[in-house]
């Protein structure tokens, strides 16, 4: 670990000592540096989320191609069942030559539902799969997917995340595929962390709101990736984080850094009718990670992202599996 641990990070941060110069102090006591990195030695690596089809996903590699940013993770929220086979093909195809992962979500889920119990004031099923059927076609959608070369699954489910992690112990995912925890069921305490990782959590999405303390403590439960919104679409909060990018990449390592666009329609599931509106956000997401990349460089940590194209997270803390 660091010598510093511990101790404010300087990283070129001019206005810690300006204002400590003139006695009010240089803001909260920074939490301990996480010491733990991706197996390829990197602090952090960018994502851009909703990314919905292949026409919005052209529209962000060219935009990241044309500002000549770094991203390793799209995102997909619509779900595996809205695209195609030719769709989700031409998505892994463009993210090949790219060098971009493609991250897809599973597919049936209480707000996509007949059930009217998430809609209620305390129904909170958010994401999460109704019933056996429900867990079943969650099952078939990522059967589907990982066919055609997906290797990366976003889930809305603590049980469809046990039961996909057995099913990728048994052979049955290919050992390689790796398992998102959406930001609709993200942990937000530590124990809550370690069990999602125990029960097969590659990348876990935490909440956008939580302090660099708390974030801390998560961190310490665990290995897993935590995903971060830098910036928060509405519908979770709108938080915009981006002064603290220096400081979630040395307290929340490894960290995938994910750039919503606040004050955005909510545009799933998408389709044709809102084609123009997802290209539109997307192109902005890409522009808004650029405005986080360029505070990062001004603070001397560009160095410790991930090399392009990295998608290891390497070995974790898992429970065991049942006889």
């Amino acid at each position: 670990m660091a010598a510093n641990e511990g101790q404010p990070a300087d990283h070129g941060s001019a206005g810690r000592a300006l204002v400590a110069g003139l006695g009010f102090g240089a803001g909260e006591p920074a939490p301990p540096a996480s010491p733990v990195r991706f197996p390829d030695g990197g602090a952090f690596r960018v994502e851009i989320p909703s990314v919905e089809g292949p026409g919005p996903l052209a529209a962000v590699l060219d935009e990241i191609e044309a500002r000549g940013l770094l991203v390793h993770r799209v995102s997909q929220g619509s779900g595996v069942m809205m695209l195609s086979d030719n769709e989700i093909t031409e998505m892994l195809d463009m993210c090949d030559r790219a060098q971009v992962e493609l991250c897809l979500f599973l597919g049936p889920r209480a707000s996509w539902d007949t059930g009217a119990g998430r809609y209620t004031s305390a129904g909170g099923l958010g994401t999460r799969a109704r019933g056996g059927d429900q867990l079943r076609y969650c099952v078939d959608d990522a059967l589907r997917a990982v066919e055609l070369g997906v290797r990366s699954l976003l889930v809305g489910d603590e049980g469809v995340l046990w039961t996909l992690h057995r099913l990728r112990l048994a052979g049955s995912l290919p050992a390689d595929t790796r398992f998102k925890v959406s930001a609709l069921i993200g942990p937000a305490n530590p124990a809550s962390f370690a069990l999602f990782e125990g029960i097969g959590a590659d990348s876990i999405n935490v909440p956008g709101d939580l302090s660099l303390a708390q974030l801390a403590s998560i961190r310490a439960a665990g290995r897993a990736a935590i995903d971060l919104y830098v910036e928060s679409p509405d519908n979770l909060g709108g938080f915009v984080r981006h002064f603290e990018a220096p400081e979630l990449v040395r307290t929340v390592a490894p960290v995938y850094l994910k750039f919503g666009l606040r004050n955005a329609p909510d545009i799933y599931p998408v389709g044709e009718h809102l084609r123009d509106v997802a290209v539109r956000s997307g192109r902005e997401r890409v522009r808004r990670a650029e405005l986080g990349m360029a505070l990062l460089d001004r603070h001397g940590l560009l160095a410790e992202a991930s090399p392009r194209g990295a998608r290891d997270i390497g070995p974790l803390t898992r429970l065991p599996a049942p006889e």
